[in-house]
């Protein structure tokens, strides 16, 4: 068993190398001007591997100077603005290390990147002079702002970003230098970046910018505005992988008194777009990729070495497929015609890969990350299982289908864990691979209602669930609701400890849990037992601090009970008379239609004129009062 690392990878499961060959090719193109690209998406979408494929295609050229900046590793320090500047010219200087020009030039870059350190203590310039939004006090020059401090720099310099930035900060911001304003400062750094290039015969800088969209906004909109001041510099391409709704979201929470939008574009869009001339958006795995995506990643947690020819065989499958994913090309008779003999893991991978696809892909949105994580969860609870002595009591078909459920529709999950028996088989399994569109669904206001599929949602989710392979109403799921108790802890005793603890504890859980308990279980009651679940599901709902809210999931199972153990009627009714009237919400007033019969609505109507008539809570009467009206009546409960 192997767990695939949750970050960015060399091999190419999903056929961004094209992606990664069009930035290519657009910087070499453009290799003499100042080019800013974006690569777009959502967090787990793919940008990471495809920056580290767009370095290794530079990693051979070198006149060309590529460089990896995270700023996510960067966050909290004083200055990610100089941080960024920082890391570019000690890469340049590592690399060209021979080159006494190189270090006499980039000690006039890193000088202006002390001036730029020392004006962003000085005042509101330091926020300012970095957006093309200057202040007066920018106009007026931070070198006449300096000369009350720069007889001590040290007394507002503080910090590890700023020990090694005294040598010469004096003599520097004398005012006498009338270079020393603002705009002046900006386009000395300019020009003296552009000669720095030049004497280390670098033809291209490329900066590749990674989890921008990780970081909190101060430290995203000062990278940002640290790229703006190469714009201008010639040979320098910046490559920003973010998510761009992130980032709007950053330029909106740093500047707050911004104008909400300008014509078709918000502020925070066009701010973005000024600073990205050239966008790519990755784009989202549809069934067929996801389909690949999880073939190859199972085929590795088997075990497979990624360099063993048998997976390389398969991945020269799965880009052919990729290249024209229209024409579903990763078929069996195209897999074994390329690696021969199916070997049995790749056989299981197959089989799991086909048939939990569909609501994969639709569920994880198509974002490589979550259906990453969706294997690894799968591949490390087997191994789990297998260390703990049951690894044979797991199949990992049944295990996918599992957590298809546990993932995507936790109450259907909830539902199966609390009503796994003894026997290990499940009711609500049963039910819905038996009848599914006619499943009771998870949507109170939709229980009655019998609809085709495709009406609901709710109906449609387990409808397309229970026809996966394999079928599970026969099968043991006891060890599989013990695995995935990281999640949960419901798989205690219940099952154990009788009919009535167990009862109790569905009736109180989600509703997909109570709409598929067996009616006859509660009928099969012995009065007693009866007595004991009635109280169980009272305590549960006294045990709620705050009823003045939503529905305690325990009233919803007590009015189920009540429904088909009749006898209840009274002390149901009793009950409600007791609860604290200055205490409830509207929720009381309505979901006991089943609950009681006709002779009882009566005295159940009576209890709801009480609560309209009562002065104590003036919002509970005022429902009260509306459901009351008889043109409210028929069905209000």
């Amino acid at each position: 068993m192997m767990i695939i690392a949750d970050n960015e990878t060399h091999i190419d499961y999903l056929y961004y190398e094209p992606i990664a060959r069009t930035v290519v090719k657009l910087i070499r193109e453009k290799s003499a001007e100042p080019l800013s690209i974006g690569l777009h998406g959502d967090w787990g979408a793919g940008k990471s591997s495809a920056l580290l494929m767009i370095e290794r295609a530079f990693a051979e050229e070198d006149s060309t100077l590529c460089v990896r900046f995270n700023g996510w590793l960067f966050e909290g320090y004083d200055d990610a603005k100089a941080v960024l500047i920082e890391t570019i010219v000690a890469e340049l200087l590592k690399q060209r290390s021979t080159f006494e020009k190189v270090k006499e030039k980039a000690g006039d870059v890193l000088q202006s990147i002390n001036w730029f350190k020392v004006a962003r203590i000085l005042g509101s310039a330091a926020l300012t002079f970095y957006t093309a939004m200057p202040q007066g006090d920018v106009l007026q020059g931070v070198s006449k702002m300096a000369e009350s401090v720069i007889a001590d720099p040290r007394s507002v310099l503080t910090g590890d970003m700023f020990k090694k930035i005294f040598d010469g900060a004096q003599e520097h911001f004398k005012a006498d230098k009338p270079e020393d304003s603002a705009p002046d400062r900006i386009h000395q750094f300019r020009k003296d970046f552009k000669d720095l290039l030049e004497v280390a015969k670098i033809d291209r800088l490329v900066v590749l910018v990674d989890d921008l969209d990780r970081c909190l906004p101060k430290t995203a909109i000062a990278t940002l505005e640290a790229i703006r001041l190469f714009l201008f510099v010639p040979k320098a391409s910046f490559v920003i992988a973010a998510d761009e709704g992130m980032i709007e979201y950053a330029v909106r929470d740093h500047f707050p008194d911004l104008p909400a939008s300008s014509g078709v574009n918000s502020y925070a869009r066009s701010y973005l777009e000024k600073l990205i001339q050239v966008p790519f958006r990755m784009p989202p795995l549809g069934n067929l990729e996801t389909r690949i995506y999880v073939t190859l990643l199972l085929y590795l947690n088997a075990g497979i070495d990624p360099n063993d020819k048998a997976f390389t065989d398969l991945l020269d499958v799965a880009e052919a497929a990729l290249k024209r994913p229209w024409q579903e090309g990763f078929t069996r008779e195209e897999i074994t015609r390329k690696v021969g003999t199916v070997a049995a893991e790749l056989e299981l991978a197959i089989q799991v890969a086909s048939e939990i696809t569909p609501i994969l892909t639709e569920g994880a949105h198509g974002n490589p990350r979550q259906v990453k994580r969706f294997v690894n969860t799968m591949a490390l609870r087997l191994a789990i299982a297998e260390e703990r002595g049951f690894g044979d009591d797991l199949k990992a078909p049944v295990l996918a289908k599992l957590m298809l459920a546990e993932r995507f529709a936790p109450d259907i999950f909830e539902a199966i864990a609390r009503d796994t028996g003894a026997d290990g088989r499940s009711v609500t399994v049963r039910q819905l691979e038996q009848d599914p569109v006619e499943a009771p669904d998870t949507d109170a206001k939709h229980r009655s209602a019998k609809r085709p599929p495709g009406k609901s949602e709710a109906v449609e989710w387990p409808s397309r669930w229970a026809k996966i392979e394999p079928k599970l109403a026969e099968v043991d799921l006891r060890p599989y609701v013990f695995i995935s108790r990281d999640r949960r802890a419901i798989f205690s005793a219940a099952p154990l400890a009788g009919t009535v603890e167990n009862l109790i504890e569905r009736l109180s859980g989600p509703k997909m849990a109570i709409r598929t308990t067996d009616p006859a279980t509660i009928a099969g009651l012995s009065a007693a037992d009866a007595d004991r679940v009635f109280a169980g599901l009272v305590a549960k709902i006294n045990g709620v601090e705050d009823l003045t809210q939503n529905r305690p999931q325990a009233a919803e199972g007590l009015a189920f009970f009540t429904a088909h153990r009749p006898a209840m009627q009274a002390s149901l009714l009793e009950f409600l008379q007791r609860l604290p009237a200055s205490k409830l919400g509207g929720w009381v007033l309505t979901g006991w239609a089943e609950a009681f019969e006709a002779s009882m609505k009566p005295k159940f109507d009576a209890l709801v004129r009480q609560w309209a008539e009562q002065t104590g809570n003036p919002k509970l009467s005022s429902l009260a009062k509306l459901v009351s009206k008889p043109s409210k009546s028929k069905g209000r409960n």
